[in-house]
């Protein structure tokens, strides 16, 4: 099944290239991003979103990931934001996603200070990898909190934190994204400085402070984030196959044939035999929400064991094939090559090491 239709798949796909050269989405992908909803996947259909649930949504982004990474990356990230809305003021709620472009991005890290005051926060801080942050409408952002100047901590000396949102013309960003791959999501930095903010501008992400009960909120977050990374890395490495096979079928080289075939076919059982295991434990995680109100322990681990192969395995099953797929497989100007280099980029998110 598949959720885009076969002209849509292809003209994202057309152009794919081109958003590498500017070194983010190109204007026709956003347009068709915006008209199929791509950003907000997980968003109620109440805002203007789709609504899916986690299987649902998994399938998606692997869709869109084989399509091509940095879109799939770009789509995953933004919409991964997205379900911060579960935890958002309703006041504000409402209005951010009056915008049909509205894309969240940002970071998970604690890179800010806010100190708290009678009224609200005043923040400075700067944040890496935001992915998409050239179309982003609202940057979220992790900052330890300080009260009459002091940084708070926990008793075991961790950061006490909240999450806080922006606006474009509060933040300032910093084009400072450079890979070799995953070049066309855009994820460069961003900061604030004495930014004052009222206190609807700060979430945190917990049960207690969720004000939409959908399923999809419900879930644990780091193994929601977890699952969607290590589907976009299947994505990619299933496009991959499909176009290590295309070289294969048309070299003229007899060298090795035999060999490249088996080699091929072997990685692409074993990326299926993964894909089949982490869409097993994805369900199973998904039903037993359902069934008792939440993940145990034992089964995210089992989750985040699976992510970090699928990433590892992957990744090592590319580059073994990479040899004999002849001089085009080096030349950056190619799919294949691209492709190569979004696995490798990919693969280095701390959450799949």
């Amino acid at each position: 099944m598949n959720f885009l239709s076969t002209e849509l798949q292809n003209e994202l796909k057309k152009e794919a290239s081109q958003a590498e050269k500017t070194g983010r989405l190109t204007d026709r992908q956003l347009e068709i991003i915006h008209s199929q909803k791509l950003f907000n996947i997980f968003v109620p259909e109440s805002f203007g979103g789709l609504e899916f649930g986690l299987i649902e949504g998994l399938l998606l982004e692997e869709e869109i990931a084989k399509i091509d990474g940095s879109l799939g990356w770009t789509v995953t990230l933004c919409s991964g934001a997205s379900v911060f809305v579960g935890y958002l003021s309703q006041e504000v709620t409402h209005e951010i996603f009056s915008n049909p472009k509205v894309c969240f991005g940002g970071s998970g890290k604690i890179g800010g200070i806010a100190k708290e005051t009678e009224d609200g926060y005043i923040i400075s801080g700067r944040w890496r990898y935001a992915t998409g942050i050239s179309h982003c409408t609202i940057f979220t952002a992790n900052c330890q909190i300080e009260k009459d100047g002091e940084l708070l901590v926990h008793e075991d000396g961790s950061p006490v934190y909240k999450s806080f949102f922006f606006i474009p013309e509060e933040v300032t960003i910093t084009e400072d994204w450079s890979t070799m791959g995953l070049i066309a999501t855009a994820s460069h930095s961003f900061e604030v400085q004495n930014l004052k903010v009222d206190k609807n501008r700060c979430f945190m992400i917990e049960g207690a402070s969720r004000t939409i009960d959908h399923l999809i909120f419900q879930y644990p977050f780091t193994a929601s984030a977890v699952l969607t990374l290590a589907v976009n890395h299947l994505g990619i490495q299933e496009h991959f196959l499909e176009s290590a096979q295309t070289i294969l079928d048309n070299t003229k080289e007899p060298k090795y044939r035999e060999f490249r075939t088996q080699l091929l076919e072997k990685a692409r059982q074993d990326i299926m035999n993964r894909r089949e295991l982490f869409f097993s434990l994805a369900q199973a995680s998904w039903e037993e929400l359902e069934r008792n109100g939440e993940v145990s322990e034992e089964l995210m681990k089992k989750i985040s064991i699976l992510c970090k192969e699928i990433a590892k395995k992957g990744r090592e099953a590319v580059l073994d094939i990479y040899p004999y797929l002849g001089i085009s497989a080096s030349d950056p100007k190619t799919e294949v090559n691209r492709i190569i280099r979004d696995i490798l980029t990919a693969s280095q998110h701390s959450y799949l090491l």
